[in-house]
């Protein structure tokens, strides 16, 4: 299992996840974006071009990518129920490697929903995965509260607000968590360690210190154009009324200020990855440390006019990734093979030569780190819930997107072209030209969501 970069001693593993991150940085192709130390990150390792959540909501995500399971294998499809009350028993990825010897520590956002010493949720701790637990959630000083701000839209939705925060970084939570996870490396790093850092922003509310701000003026933000002759939204593709009442409300000004907010609040996260990385260089800790970067899931920034996630499409499916793994040779590299985020899981107990503690439904990407032009997985799989707990099932290979809407598609389907269409703006499921690459489709969905063959089966015996 160890391979060839297997190492005499442990490999440590720094593990940073950054909530509502889409690939809106500047080693992903956007010279707009001011994103120098995660851009250094993805220099040193691999950067996955194409790498997928398994649901595009925080706590499904993160449930699914800590466990190496699917949200259909764990139950969990929104943000009000923690993954212990679901599977109570199920082997975190943290906690298989305090389970074989490593310190653990969580700091900031990794886990979402968790659950404390009485069984009530409490917000990112989980007793059985971390030794060390920290969040500044709450605890930022006053000053960080002030500064120039507005809502934004109709002023009916709290989170829809930005602010250029006075007191620096450290009145915010973000600086606040990269100061602990300095701390914590300095004490615990000549000893095997998984440690993750969680960073808030750019998630809303969009609030950051000033400076990061003033890096992109107002009259420079460029808003998205959508083709006057896209297909019609289907009518799941963003189910959220009250969010389109918000974006209705929007105009140029406010979406300039959106999208301002968000590259700012994306530049104040790259800040706090740099220190990161600087204590790594300072530690002499580069050797013999894993480091992963991802975004939790993907976010549209008024394309369609959304401005939100919650969508089984490329931009609220996609999200970045990077790796950096010691000894790899093929390291300094991007690749387009489709990987998922379930696949960290068995990534790391590969390299870090640790037996899974139970059946992952991801597969271990040494293959590509270690040849990073080879084709590897053939799709990616995500899904999401609309009301009355219909479920939308996704497929992304090479060339196609096909979403499912319905156990059997009996709300609909949508089909995507990305030879031709790489925004998704054309649908082509009632397109009779294309029903066979619709059926091929269809059939393969039952590959990452078994339960669709089984109801399948089911209505076959019926007929």
């Amino acid at each position: 299992m160890m391979g060839s970069v297997a190492a005499a001693e442990p490999m440590n593993v720094l593990f940073i996840a950054i909530d509502d991150l889409r690939p809106e940085l500047g080693c992903c192709g956007n010279a707009e974006m001011k994103t120098p130390n995660i851009d250094r990150l993805a220099a040193k390792g691999i950067l996955f071009n194409r790498a997928y959540a398994q649901y595009p909501l925080c706590n499904p995500s993160r449930a699914s990518f800590l466990t190496g399971l699917r949200p259909d294998e764990l139950d969990v499809y929104s943000n009000e129920v923690a993954l212990r009350e679901k599977r109570p028993g199920v082997v975190t990825l943290p906690q298989a490697f305090r389970n074989n010897g490593y310190f653990t520590a969580s700091i900031g956002k990794i886990m979402h929903t968790g659950l404390d010493e009485n069984r009530r949720q409490v917000f990112f701790r989980d007793d059985l995965s971390f030794d060390h637990f920290f969040s500044a959630r709450n605890k930022a000083p006053a000053i960080g509260e002030t500064g120039a701000s507005r809502l934004l839209g109709n002023g009916k939705i709290p989170w829809a607000f930005w602010r250029a925060a006075e007191g620096g970084d450290e009145a915010q939570m973000d600086g606040m968590n990269s100061a602990e996870a300095i701390r914590v490396l300095e004490a615990h790093h000549d000893q095997p360690f998984f440690i993750g850092v969680g960073f808030h922003k750019p998630h809303d509310p969009f609030v950051a210190p000033k400076e990061y701000f003033d890096l992109y003026p107002l009259d420079e933000v460029k808003l998205p154009t959508d083709p006057a002759d896209c297909s019609p939204l289907h009518r799941h593709a963003f189910n959220h009324p009250e969010l389109f009442t918000v974006h209705a409300a929007f105009k140029e000004r406010d979406c300039r200020e959106f999208k301002r907010a968000y590259m700012a609040c994306t530049s104040f996260a790259d800040a706090q990855v740099g220190k990161l990385m600087a204590t790594l260089d300072r530690l002499d800790l580069w050797d013999n440390t894993i480091v992963v970067l991802l975004g939790d899931h993907g976010y549209f920034l008024g394309e369609r006019n959304w401005w939100n996630k919650l969508s089984v499409l490329e931009l609220g499916a996609r999200g970045p990734m990077m790796m950096w793994v010691p000894g790899v040779e093929q390291m300094g590299r991007t690749t387009d093979s489709i990987v998922e985020f379930v696949d960290l899981y068995p990534t790391l107990m590969d390299f870090c030569g640790i037996q899974a503690p139970h059946k992952l439904s991801g597969k271990s990407l040494r293959p590509v780190l270690e040849d990073s032009s080879r084709d590897w997985k053939n799709c990616a799989f995500t899904q999401v819930t609309r009301k009355n707990d219909m479920m939308g099932y996704s497929v992304r290979t090479d060339r196609w997107r096909l979403v499912q809407w319905g156990a059997r598609g009996e709300d609909g389907y949508e089909l995507y072209d990305h030879s031709k269409d790489a925004g998704e703006y054309y649908n082509l499921a009632d397109n009779p030209e294309y029903e066979q690459v619709k059926r091929k489709l269809v059939s393969r969905l039952k590959e990452g969501f078994p339960m669709l063959g089984i109801l399948a089966a089911e209505r076959d015996t019926a007929d």
